[in-house]
């Protein structure tokens, strides 16, 4: 059993639904405890919420306070960016004003929080991007969020450099079509079409998600990688 001076924790942006709750429970399941940074709380027992609006630019200062006594001691420690948004346009129509809050929140926040949690980071700890299919290829009328996901990917590289002779590892977990309430949005006509461009004729559960970013966390081969976790799309 773990002390608290020895216990594992896993930091996860956004983890009040979707991949992040999802990522929540399967950490927890294993022993770790679990902050959620995010506006809403996680309605799991045992998760520490810290409330932070990482749309605002002076999100960090108060939560920096609340994470470095949350996890003060901690042994191995997970940071997941998790919490992305989407506003659905195509290059010609896309506001300056919706692209720079799709980045503040995808982009600008996880550096901010790199910063603020890479002190209390010790060897076997890991940063773990939740990027997506679209971090490796493109599609129409998605810009913003194009834009958003291939910057994680340079993100991810760029750490797994810098981070080089410590101890810490990183990885880009890249998920295909998820059963979330970003995608359950789109209506159960668009969900049957984006389960048909599956190998395996489905949507990904958010649970298979958690599961290959909770690897993704204990083995450090996966440094500086981009797994594609997306049951193999139908090739036209």
């Amino acid at each position: 059993m773990m002390t608290d001076t020895q216990a594992a924790w896993a930091v996860i942006t956004g983890a009040s639904r979707g991949i992040g709750r999802a990522a929540a429970e399967r950490f927890l399941a294993a022993g770790w405890r679990v902050a959620n940074l995010s506006r809403t709380p996680c309605d799991l027992a045992d998760v520490t919420d810290i409330r932070a609006d990482l749309a605002a630019p002076d999100w960090g200062e108060a939560a920096a306070r609340a994470l470095a006594a949350a996890v003060e001691g901690a042994g191995r420690l997970c940071l997941i960016h998790n919490c992305a948004f989407n506003v659905p346009a195509p290059i010609g129509a896309i506001e300056a004003a919706d692209l720079r809050q799709v980045l503040e929140v995808g982009l600008v926040a996880p550096t901010q929080l790199n910063r603020i949690l890479l002190p209390a980071m010790k060897p076997g700890s890991s940063i773990l991007y939740v990027g997506s299919t679209l971090s490796l290829r493109a599609t129409r009328a998605m810009a913003a969020y194009v834009a958003l996901k291939h910057g994680l990917l340079g993100l991810m590289r760029a750490t797994a450099q810098d981070l080089a002779g410590t101890g810490l590892h990183t990885c880009l977990v890249c998920p295909g079509f998820t059963e979330t309430e970003m995608l359950k949005a789109y209506g159960g006509e668009a969900l049957a079409h984006l389960a048909s461009l599956s190998t395996q004729n489905r949507l990904i559960a958010p649970a298979e998600i958690a599961e290959a970013l909770y690897f993704a966390a204990l083995n450090p081969v996966v440094n500086g990688s981009a797994l594609s976790c997306d049951l193999g799309f139908v090739e036209p």
